[in-house]
């Protein structure tokens, strides 16, 4: 939802028109690409305690401007949040951190999310995958409610070291967290984020106390240059890795199955010719990016695509955007095989890279791989499906039901 806000627009406009937006943003983004970078009203006056004038933030949709701005963490900052200023949203660590601290931090959690540890992990997430798809069975079913949520849950959790039995209430969390502030009122996004706060304080004394084979473990006894975080600084990852391990993963995994139900041909080559798995995800990951935006801080005045931009200013990177820009990817809406996708930009790009990028992708092979073996087709279900539309962070779906046919057995009869 990119436009101006009039003092006659009321709460109840802006919310339908973002929940428009949200569910399918892909029109904006080609008629509002050209135009950019473009000044916008980012968050309207009032929506928040200490925010008496509209929130402006300048809009990037070209692929080379978000690439460029990926690229540069010097002149586009990651720290210097205004919603983190104003109490809105927690320091997280990590993805709201410009080095060096951010290259502190990565080098520690780098190390639970190696190739080789996610490697190792997948034996045991496609035992959960083919757990989920056993108790689901076959015919209708809401693939949101049933998979795509527990799965990413269930692995981060077991990462964590946290109960898995409690991913209502994680998925509560994060759903909450990433939501806008138009959504959901910021009193009820502060008593989720209090909840958190005090779950993972919990956790990380329990892990003090007797710490186990887990990464909570790993971050309270964690020394950086001859120093032990701080607990904010602990429930800080905690909170990031509980919100983006799940969140991107369900994301990506909903929006593939729903790209393929509609084209029963691919799935039939898909089951045939498994080398197509990993083309299908990265193209999937461009063309419906699981996260969609995410902010920026300029540090000094800077020019792209000939517009300046002064210092100081938000900037807005539309990754989602940026995949389908036309310049970088031709015919860029339409779902191709053929595409060269080394620089799609769905999991980021620099220094904040995603870190869970291979668990995500490993995640969502394990899954596409299950299904094929186990659903020769896939159909949509007679309930409608629905865009999830209170985040402008992620792309994906609130509900998706799908019929699962089940492979027709054969009988042999004897005389």
């Amino acid at each position: 939802m990119i436009r101006e806000i009039t003092p006659t627009t009321t709460p109840e406009q802006l919310r339908a028109e973002l929940a428009a937006f949200l569910a399918d943003p892909y029109p904006t983004y080609r008629q509002m690409r050209d135009q950019t970078p473009l000044e916008y009203v980012f968050l309207p006056p009032g929506i928040a305690p200490g925010i008496d004038e509209p929130m402006r933030a300048w809009a990037l949709m070209k692929f080379s401007d978000v690439y460029n701005a990926l690229r540069d963490h010097e002149t586009f900052s990651s720290a210097r949040n205004p919603l983190v200023a104003k109490g809105i949203f927690p320091p997280l660590v990590l993805i709201l951190d410009d080095p060096p601290r951010h290259t502190r931090f990565r080098r520690l959690v780098n190390k639970a999310f190696t190739l080789r540890r996610v490697e190792a992990l997948q034996p045991w997430i496609a035992r959960v995958a083919h757990q989920l798809l056993d108790e689901i069975g076959s015919g209708e079913v809401d693939i949101v409610r049933s998979y795509t949520i527990p799965l990413p849950i269930r692995v981060i959790a077991h990462l964590l070291g946290i109960p898995e039995e409690d991913r209502d209430t994680f998925k509560r969390w994060s759903d909450t967290f990433i939501s806008s502030l138009v959504s959901i009122p910021l009193e009820q996004r502060m008593k989720n984020t209090q909840e958190m706060v005090e779950y993972f304080g919990r956790m990380a004394a329990a892990r003090r106390a007797h710490g186990a084979d887990d990464l909570i473990t790993a971050l309270v006894e964690a020394d950086i240059e001859g120093e032990s975080l701080q607990d904010w600084e602990i429930l800080g990852f905690c909170i990031l890795l509980l919100i983006a391990g799940n969140e991107t993963t369900t994301n990506l995994i909903g929006n593939m199955l729903n790209i393929l139900v509609d084209r029963p041909e691919l799935w039939q080559q898909l089951r045939e010719d498994r080398s197509l798995v990993e083309p299908v995800i990265e193209e999937t990951l461009r063309y419906e990016s699981p996260v969609q935006q995410l902010s920026r801080v300029t540090t000094r005045e800077v020019v792209l695509s000939g517009v300046t931009i002064p210092e100081g200013a938000m900037v807005s990177v539309f990754f989602g955007a940026a995949n389908r820009d036309p310049q970088e990817f031709p015919d860029p809406d339409e779902f191709r095989l053929d595409r060269d996708l080394r620089n799609h930009v769905a999991f980021g790009m620099g220094i904040h890279y995603c870190l869970g990028a291979p668990l995500a992708r490993a995640e969502a092979q394990i899954t596409l791989n299950a299904f094929l073996d186990r659903f020769p087709r896939l159909t949509r279900g007679t309930a409608p499906a629905v865009r999830q539309t209170t985040s402008p962070i992620v792309y994906g779906f609130q509900q998706l039901p799908l019929v699962l046919h089940p492979r027709e057995q054969r009988y042999a009869f004897s005389h």
